[in-house]
């Protein structure tokens, strides 16, 4: 007998767990860490800065482990992420870029956000799995990044 359950990603969990899938999905989609999160994104020659946030639906940051300014930067190519918690505790991200459009660095954006949740999902689902005695037999990825999970439930 076998099953077919799909996942609604749902994202709540404190600061430490949201990070560890921004950082696993960012950096498989080859962005870094930032390494002066103040120093801001540098304009090219004739070009400013554009600036647009995006908040992660069916998201929050539990309160207790993480206040209004956590945050982790990430960038590349000239384009700067900024993962934080608003004031409400839910997760969005502010995208940076010089010589991008706002629709531009939404569509990055969405991307971005896309792959943590996945990320997030995954672990959620794979350490529930485990917490239950739920063997994982065989794990694939299609090419359009769906992932199929087969369990044995003894």
């Amino acid at each position: 007998m076998s099953s077919v359950i799909l996942v609604t990603p749902l994202i709540i969990a404190n600061w430490s767990v949201i990070s560890a899938a921004v950082l696993g999905a960012c950096t498989a989609m080859g962005f870094s860490v930032a390494s002066g999160a103040a120093a801001g994104v540098r304009a090219k020659a004739g070009s400013s800065v554009t600036r647009t946030e995006i908040e992660v639906e069916n998201s929050e940051v539990l309160a207790d482990a993480a206040g209004t300014d956590e945050q982790m930067v990430i960038e590349k190519d000239g384009v700067r992420a900024t993962f934080s918690r608003d004031a409400r505790g839910a997760l969005k991200v502010c995208m940076e870029g010089a010589g991008y459009s706002k629709g531009q660095l939404k569509q990055i954006g969405q991307e971005l956000m896309e792959q943590v949740t996945q990320q997030y999902v995954y672990h959620r689902v794979v350490t529930e799995l485990n917490q239950r005695g739920m063997p994982i037999i065989h794990e694939e990825v299609e090419a359009d990044r769906t992932v199929k999970i087969r369990v044995r439930n003894w």
